[in-house]
């Protein structure tokens, strides 16, 4: 039965052809001497080994036969109208790169590439030769063709270093990338683990040794099954994550580590990817064990749990905490998981962190409490501290953690990186709000989401049986003390125990947070991507501006540096300015409906709008227009469908083509953030970059800015 391994090129096949491109694959799979696939040598081809296949009357794939220890194996090269395949089978060879062990496939005539006419050959006129690169460098080190290392060495900027790199997608673009932006070559060779492999007297067993290299899983992917093959087919490009996974990120997902590992990056670096093969890959190593994959929100946990099923269905997920499998919920859902099975012993923990009894702990606060505490309380604090802003955040970064029951407690307690000074007349104040907060929450019963997470925390730090083996956590800049406590819970201090990606730049939700004084360790267990696969060059620029020249700062207190960059190009962003909602709304739909008359499809296609009313608006609007749209907010995004979402619903989505409405900020919303103490003002304003940030990240290919003109 012969091993397909699909090259990336040949997974992005044209929609149209894709069913056909699945049955051939499938047959090829199962018998190679099949009736009607035509596996066929080329007369001529400078590579014996090339083989062309009959997909249909019109198409054909080209591909590669490795055969070795009796088994027959067949690279996948692409598939192109008849003609075509055979010109391309004629001129190409796969190979073992001799200097750094890759596989590559060459073309012995390969067409002469344009150079920008201001650009000069000598690598003195170069970007990379201004960086001190040379074709010894790029030939005899990184082991790059020496026409593709002659055309990196003419490209005058990183413009042209990011078209020759997105022209060859794999190692090669990825290396040139790298360079461009300024690694040194042996950070290069480390991360690509490249090194050189001296040849055999089997040339088969030599390529096929350098397929599985870690280098070459970003271009190459040995298909296991009928089922795995469709995936891929069915992938396409947006599906590409699931199967082509860079070395630095395998690296991750297989190493292991001995405690907590924080894994951060800017907004399209694969850091879920990541997540996602790392649950599958502990699954897979122990099919026992408890694996608990979480974020802060339970529209981000289903879509990991889509991913994840995407990704590959036989992994087990199981809907009940602390059983084998992978477990994927909200972080708020698994605290309302632990206290539905903590029984009799919840009213103790509740106790423990709140100093008094609550008679209906499985039910939620109402959102609105603080806000009514303060309207209905008086008080002799100024408004830069009576309001809910200020007051919730305080309550959940320093009363629930340090589990305060009274006045006296929180006269003590020490505030580290909350900003704003407090004396003892302004604590005593606050204390007396705090307490009005809980007084209320006696009389309905009720426990906030954040007294929810501090309570389960307190169940669990009691139990020796733990809930879950490992914990992956997802978006970890938006969680809250609370929920650190209940994660560093459920799982013992071990090996592998809590996995974490974040990026702060993204965080908008809720004040920052430093891990280490929640009892999560990562003691110099961290590593950051820097590599953008999602999101074009001139898309990250403009959203790299957006956050420009704030500061940042991480899980562990250090501040967040950018240097992010991407192996993609595309069209600029466009800035549009309008006059009013009616000419915002115009504008809209004319992008929207261009874009999928074009022959975009309506489901990769996004608008984000910063609440549920401009969304209500523009999905009227884009009906009226005959565009088929639909408002998403808990549910998931609908094949078929334009998109419209809130900028904070659009977090871990991703589209083709998307529109921003970057309205300002309301008067009223204005006049609330004059009442906030300025660090708390200041805070807030990271948030409202970073979520432009998120947003304006969320698009692949082409991305729109409408913006009020006054």
């Amino acid at each position: 039965m012969p091993t397909i391994i699909m090259g990336k090129l040949a997974s992005k096949i044209d929609g149209s052809i894709r069913s056909k491109a699945m049955s051939f694959l499938q047959k090829l799979g199962t018998d190679d001497t099949t009736s009607g696939l035509h596996i066929e040598p080329i007369e001529n081809a400078v590579d014996p080994r090339v083989r062309t296949g009959r997909v249909d009357n019109f198409w054909r794939a080209v591909m590669f036969r490795l055969d070795s220890d009796g088994e027959r194996h067949y690279v996948i090269h692409g598939i192109w109208p008849h003609d075509d395949a055979i010109a391309e089978a004629r001129r190409v060879r796969l190979s073992v790169n001799p200097i750094n062990g890759l596989p590559q496939i060459a073309e012995i005539e390969p067409p002469a590439a344009s150079v920008p006419a201001a650009t000069k050959s000598s690598s003195s006129q170069s970007l990379l030769g201004s960086l001190g690169h040379d074709r010894n460098v790029l030939v005899e080190t990184l082991g790059l063709p020496e026409h593709i290392a002659g055309q990196a060495l003419a490209a005058v900027d990183d413009d042209a270093v990011l078209d020759l790199a997105q022209r060859y997608d794999g190692w090669i673009g990825t290396i040139l990338v790298d360079l461009a932006a300024g690694d040194a070559v042996d950070s290069v060779v480390a991360r690509m683990e490249l090194e050189k492999t001296a040849p055999s007297d089997d040339t088969d067993a030599d390529v096929l040794h350098s397929l599985k290299r870690p280098g070459a899983a970003f271009q190459y992917a040995m298909i296991g099954d009928q089922d795995e093959l469709r995936r891929v087919i069915d992938g396409g490009d947006f599906g590409a994550w699931r199967v082509f996974l860079h070395p630095e990120q395998r690296r991750y997902v297989e190493r292991s580590y001995n405690g907590p590992f924080r894994l951060s990056g800017g907004a399209g670096t694969g850091k879920t990817v990541v997540l996602v093969h790392r649950a599958r890959a502990l699954a897979r190593r122990s099919p026992s064990a408890r694996i608990v994959l979480t974020t802060f929100t339970t529209n981000l946990a289903g879509a990991l749990g889509d991913s994840l099923t995407q990704l590959d269905p036989r992994v087990p997920q199981t809907k009940k905490l602390g059983q084998p499998g992978v477990h994927v919920s909200g972080v708020d859902a698994l605290a309302s998981a632990v206290l539905r099975s903590a029984g009799s012993s919840l009213a103790a923990s509740v106790r423990e962190v709140l100093g008094e009894d609550r008679s209906a702990p499985l039910a939620r606060t109402t959102g609105t409490r603080w806000r009514e505490i303060v309207e209905s309380t008086s008080t002799s604090l100024p408004t830069a501290l009576a309001n809910e802003s200020f007051l919730s955040s305080e309550y959940g970064h320093v009363v629930l953690p340090n589990k305060i029951h009274d006045e006296a407690g929180y006269l003590r307690v020490r505030r580290p990186g909350r900003g704003v000074a407090l004396d003892r007349a302004k604590r005593s104040a606050v204390w007396e709000l705090v307490a009005a907060y809980r007084a209320q929450g006696r009389i309905d019963g009720s426990l906030d989401f954040a007294e929810a997470a501090a309570v389960a925390a307190a169940h669990l730090a009691g139990q020796m049986d733990k809930l879950a083996d490992h914990v992956l956590i997802d978006e970890g800049q938006d969680l809250s003390p609370s929920h650190w406590q209940l994660l560093r819970a459920l799982t013992g201090e071990h090996p592998d125990d809590l996995f974490i990606a974040e990026d702060a730049h993204q965080r908008i939700y809720g004040a920052r947070v430093v891990l280490g004084r929640y009892g999560v360790a990562i003691v110099g267990r961290s590593q950051r991507l820097t590599l953008n696969y999602r999101t074009t060059a001139q898309n990250l620029h403009y959203a790299m501006k957006i956050i420009e020249g704030e500061q940042y700062v991480d899980l562990e207190d250090d501040m967040e540096t950018t240097g992010y960059r991407s192996a993609r190009t595309g069209p600029e962003p466009k800035m549009v300015p309008v006059e009013s909602l009616g000419a915002e709304l115009e504008e809209i739909g004319k992008r929207v409906q261009a874009w999928v008359a074009s022959g975009t499809h309506a489901d990769t296609v996004a608008v984000l709008v910063p609440d549920r009313f401009h969304r209500d608006r523009v999905v009227t609007a884009l009906t009226e227009r005959g565009v088929d749209a639909r408002a998403v907010d808990r549910d998931r995004p609908a094949k078929g469908r334009v998109a419209v979402m809130t900028m904070h619903r659009a977090k871990g989505t991703e589209f083709s083509k998307v529109v921003i409405a970057a309205d300002r900020p309301s008067p009223a919303e204005l006049a609330r953030l004059e009442t906030l103490a300025p660090p708390e003002r200041a805070d807030a304003d990271l948030r409202r970059r970073s979520l432009r940030y998120v947003a304006a990240t969320r698009a692949r290919d082409e991305l729109v800015v409408i913006y009020p003109q006054h």
